[in-house]
């Protein structure tokens, strides 16, 4: 008998695996071998291009990906362009065939976080700001989905027009711009549609769309249980704590997709616990990110009433 946990249990995993397209992996391990000689100007006979798709799941292409597909990230087969350079960039923006970057043990930490926030009871909705697909945020709707919780809101925050062009002084020469890197850059009507298509789009998911200065700190959120950062950049980074680090839960988490790939998103994490002594650990999930879980009440107190703050301060020197 197949029971009710188990049938939660099937379907998460089931979605994980396919936001991370490991069900069909050595199709796009042959997308990867024609883009590969098309871009390299070269191609196998037709007798061995068969047999090397016939055979490609014992190919290092295979592999490559399988590899990403845990840690997270991207299979990188670059060509030369017109002026004989790397063009790595264009060979991106079509050969990443996943619902999500993240990888399967930045996935399963989400699950973790989901799980315990429900055990324990922690009020508040979640939140991705930087979703690229929205894989993070689509498993998200998945899990209150598969446990019944109707009293949650997931928001999706992003430009849905790529990342901004850098202009803090911590992000110099750091343009992930779509203009730079385009693949970085969808539309959400494109981010609904795959909602849409594992039929997880309904009154439960909301966007927010535009530049997080803009968005975040005007937002109809008033807590949350999960925050989880993929903005890449300094500037962006800071823009969603300072917004929306104020309204987690105690006993939420905040997961950092980008701590250990990119160094200002590192530095904005360093600044901001930093400036509000936040102590709470660090905790790594693989090689680039880590989260940690909110334990303390003092700066939940400091930084979303710094009226009353200032009210005891006035009659304190009065």
């Amino acid at each position: 008998m197949i029971t009710n946990d188990t049938l939660e249990t099937r379907y998460l995993t089931l979605l994980k695996k396919s936001l991370l397209n490991v069900l069909y992996l050595e199709n796009e391990a042959r997308i990867v071998y024609l883009v590969g000689h098309l871009l390299g100007g070269t191609f196998p006979p037709v007798k061995q291009a068969i047999a090397d798709f016939l055979d490609i799941k014992n190919s290092d292409i295979f592999r490559a990906i399988d590899g990403w597909r845990t840690v997270g990230g991207h299979l990188v087969y670059g060509g030369l362009n017109n002026l004989g350079q790397p063009d790595e960039v264009a060979a991106r923006n079509f050969l990443y065939c996943a619902h999500t970057m993240i990888g399967a043990a930045r996935l399963d930490n989400l699950h973790t976080c989901l799980d315990t926030i429900v055990r324990d009871n922690i009020p508040g909705d979640l939140i991705e700001t930087g979703v690229w697909r929205g894989g993070a945020t689509i498993f998200m709707r998945g899990f209150l989905a598969a446990r019944a919780i109707n009293d949650r809101v997931v928001w999706v925050a992003d430009s849905f027009d790529g990342l901004p062009a850098p202009l803090h002084e911590k992000d110099s020469g750091w343009d992930l711009s779509k203009g730079v890197l385009p693949y970085l850059c969808v539309s959400l009507e494109d981010v609904k549609d795959l909602f849409q298509r594992y039929e997880l789009l309904d009154e439960k998911v909301r966007f927010l769309k535009g530049w997080f200065r803009d968005t975040l700190p005007d937002a109809p959120i008033s807590r949350l249980a999960l925050l989880r950062l993929d903005g890449d950049l300094y500037e962006s980074t800071m823009d969603a704590l300072n917004s929306l680090y104020p309204r987690l839960s105690d006993g939420g988490f905040v997961i950092v997709d980008d701590y250990d790939a990119l160094p200002q998103c590192r530095e904005a994490i360093h600044d901001f616990r930093s400036r509000y002594a936040i102590e709470d650990p660090l905790i790594p999930i693989d090689a680039v990110s880590v989260y940690w879980r909110k334990e303390s009440r003092k700066f939940s107190n400091v930084a979303a009433r710094p009226s009353l703050i200032f009210a005891l301060l006035k009659r304190f020197l009065n």
